[in-house]
């Protein structure tokens, strides 16, 4: 896809954004008001990008009018030149298609992610779960999330969605924050045990500690 003016492609825009928020909503299944609010959140940042990516390059108009003739690429609205970082790092194909399969693989990672932590959720019928990819991350399936979103801004930066991340990842924190305080009272002193010992986000390297339950 090197012609001159590589967008207007509205039907890929509708494919790819459907594809990935089908797959986060079914392996995330909001119900609550705030699980919602979250999921539009994250259907907002999916949309933004793709219209970029297939549709309308705003960010490439934005730069490349406020650059002019510094703008490193000499044929900024080609399909090759729309990865930003590739442009600014040397423009090349190869570079290009190197940010293109980091990012995918970054993506690839998050959904294995969630896709193996809602197995376990599935599989517990309710029940509080500490082991397997659990004894490493607390919210695994958020995780997931942040590495799908950081793949799609190492394939596509755009300023909106440079814009719109950290906004989307602060609203999945308050929603971790309000789903612990959930199963606090749910679980009681095992939940906050576990709380204790495994991280909220990032994932251990280490194997956390057996859950103790305080009598």
């Amino acid at each position: 896809m090197t012609e001159s003016y590589a967008y207007g492609m509205w039907p890929l825009v509708m494919i790819n954004a459907g594809i990935f928020i089908f797959f986060v909503f079914s392996f995330l299944k909001p119900k609550k008001r705030w699980e919602w609010r979250s999921m539009g959140a994250f259907t907002a940042f999916v949309v933004a990008l793709f219209t970029e990516m297939y549709g309308f390059p705003l960010t490439v108009y934005m730069l490349t009018s406020i650059l002019g003739s510094r703008y490193p690429a000499t044929n900024p609205f080609s399909h090759v030149s729309g990865n930003l970082l590739a442009v600014f790092f040397g423009g090349s194909e190869f570079v290009s298609g190197l940010f293109m399969f980091l990012g995918g693989a970054v993506m690839f990672v998050g959904l294995v992610i969630m896709g193996k932590a809602w197995k376990q959720v599935h599989k517990a019928h309710g029940e509080l779960v500490t082991s397997g990819i659990y004894d490493r991350v607390r919210h695994p399936q958020y995780f997931g999330l942040l590495l799908i979103t950081v793949g799609m801004l190492i394939q596509w930066p755009t300023i909106i969605t440079a814009v719109m991340w950290p906004i989307l990842m602060f609203m999945y924190y308050r929603l971790a924050r309000r789903e612990e305080k959930e199963m606090e009272d749910h679980f009681g002193d095992k939940y906050v045990d576990y709380r204790r010992n495994v991280p909220m986000f990032i994932p251990r390297l280490a194997t956390a500690p057996p859950v103790t339950v305080k009598l």
